[in-house]
């Protein structure tokens, strides 16, 4: 009898250990726990620490309530200015009702992940490029917005969306470079001339402060030789006055017009040709003539002798053959006489 009752005693015990065993559950801090019975819920939620459940009636779902840190995959999508980017986030929520993240929605997590895809895409049509890259504030705002308001039936609060990146094409890269060098360059070039206004107007200030005394410039030029004079260099610049060149040209324009008038007072007359000497032509004497002109020797020949020539009474002129008659074309020229030629004025016999 007191056998059995032993054996009775610690079936018990044991049936007692096990159904404690399946029974017991531990939730932890950042959990809670949903309870459905027979599949329905249990309104009550289970805090952390232990807690006992019905085994097979009672089923528990555990309900992280971290904030949870899911990335958005790069999404490719057009602006409203017409350029094709691909732009990725990153989505930061945690569950502040459990019940309703078990019951309202299969996957919390899934369809958080949806919902920010779908946003994405939809922030990306309705903004421009530049929005995109210097304005994310704005549109972080707006996407947390999209996001957050069918999130909150399903027991989730967004509590942060960040754009991560914005991929541009390599065209549209190097067009955005080029804008901003030309951008710079105008930045730098304006610089540079507010920066030669200012020192034109304090050379001005100091030109006028050396014009009252004319050897600080010489001190100036001084001081200027002596700075280039100072490095190793071989070759030394001195500057030359504008003023001395100025009046140097006007004194030379000025020496010509003077000289001119004397030129052409002061020049000799020139000297008178003497006449040629004229031949003699035969005189009734037997052996006396008279003096006979002689022609003037053409250009490019030896002119004649100045000894007077004469002829022999009673005697012809030798005769010219006919391609050096007087008045004969030789290659298209007309051969004429170069001057007087002598006359035998005896009587011929």
């Amino acid at each position: 009898m007191v056998e059995e009752l032993i054996v009775a005693g610690t079936t018990v015990a044991a049936a007692c250990g096990v159904y404690a065993m399946a029974a017991a559950r531990v939730v932890r801090q950042f959990e809670r726990g949903v309870v459905l019975r027979l599949g329905r819920l249990r309104r009550e939620v289970r805090r952390p620490g232990f807690t006992l459940i019905v085994p097979v009636v009672d089923r528990m779902h555990k309900v992280n309530m971290q904030i949870v840190t899911m990335p958005v995959p790069a999404q490719e999508g057009i602006t409203r200015d017409n350029v094709t980017v691909r732009v990725d986030a990153v989505v930061y929520f945690r569950v502040v009702d459990a019940v309703n993240a078990v019951i309202e929605v299969e996957d919390y997590r899934f369809a958080v992940s949806q919902m920010a895809q779908t946003s994405l895409r939809s922030i990306i049509g309705k903004s421009d490029l530049d929005d995109l890259l210097s304005n994310r504030e704005k549109l972080n705002q707006g996407l947390e917005l999209m996001i957050d308001s069918p999130a909150v039936g399903w027991g989730v609060q967004i509590d942060r969306v960040e754009i991560k990146d914005v991929s541009l094409p390599e065209a549209m890269k190097r067009s955005m470079a080029r804008q901003a060098e030309a951008d710079r360059e105008r930045r730098a070039r304006v610089i540079n001339a507010d920066a030669e206004l200012q020192a034109s107007k304090k050379l001005a200030e100091a030109a006028g402060e050396m014009s009252k005394q004319p050897a600080a410039l010489q001190l100036r030029l001084l001081q200027t030789v002596v700075a280039v004079a100072a490095e190793k260099n071989s070759t030394l610049v001195l500057p030359f006055p504008v003023e001395l060149l100025r009046f140097l040209e006007r004194a030379q324009q000025g020496a010509p017009e003077a000289d001119q008038p004397a030129s052409q007072e002061e020049q000799p007359a020139a000297p008178e040709k003497p006449a040629p000497p004229q031949e003699l032509a035969p005189g009734p004497g037997a052996g006396g003539g008279t003096p006979v002109p002689e022609a003037e020797a053409p250009a490019g020949r030896r002119p004649p002798t100045t000894r007077p020539r004469f002829r022999r009474p009673g005697r012809r002129p030798p005769e010219l053959p006919p391609s050096r008659a007087p008045g004969h074309r030789i290659g298209g020229r007309r051969d004429r006489p170069a001057g007087p030629r002598a006359v035998d004025v005896s009587a011929r016999p």
